[in-house]
């Protein structure tokens, strides 16, 4: 995996307040989805779907943590001024952490679409 980077101003104020968004998308819609399940098969899918989508996003913010400490100076001045972004390298499991956000947001927007 090649080594990647992300805009100070990406992290702050894209992937934090999608993350935000996308744990409440979650909760939203598998509570409404397993809520109108038909069977105890459906019910039981739809739980473990939600357990699923929950600990992917918990391994998410764990490593998204990280970048948050290890850039804490370069989030605080994009916070302060947006004019004084710059680019995050990540490492891997921080790459790994926001490709998986992305694809999990994708994901969850397809299952509320009914896809």
């Amino acid at each position: 995996m090649s080594q990647k980077s992300i805009s100070a101003h990406e992290v702050v104020y894209d992937l934090i307040p999608r993350l935000n968004a996308l744990e409440r998308q979650i909760n939203n819609t598998l509570e409404a989805m397993i809520t109108a399940s038909q069977s105890p098969d459906e019910k039981h899918r739809n739980k473990n779907l939600k357990i699923e989508f929950e600990l992917e996003l918990t391994m998410i913010r764990m490593n998204l943590q990280h970048l948050l400490s290890r850039y804490q100076t370069e989030l605080e001045a994009v916070i302060s001024d947006e004019r004084r972004d710059g680019m995050l390298t990540l490492d891997q499991n921080e790459t790994v952490a926001v490709e998986s956000a992305k694809a999990l947001y994708d994901r969850v927007q397809r299952l509320q679409q009914g896809q």
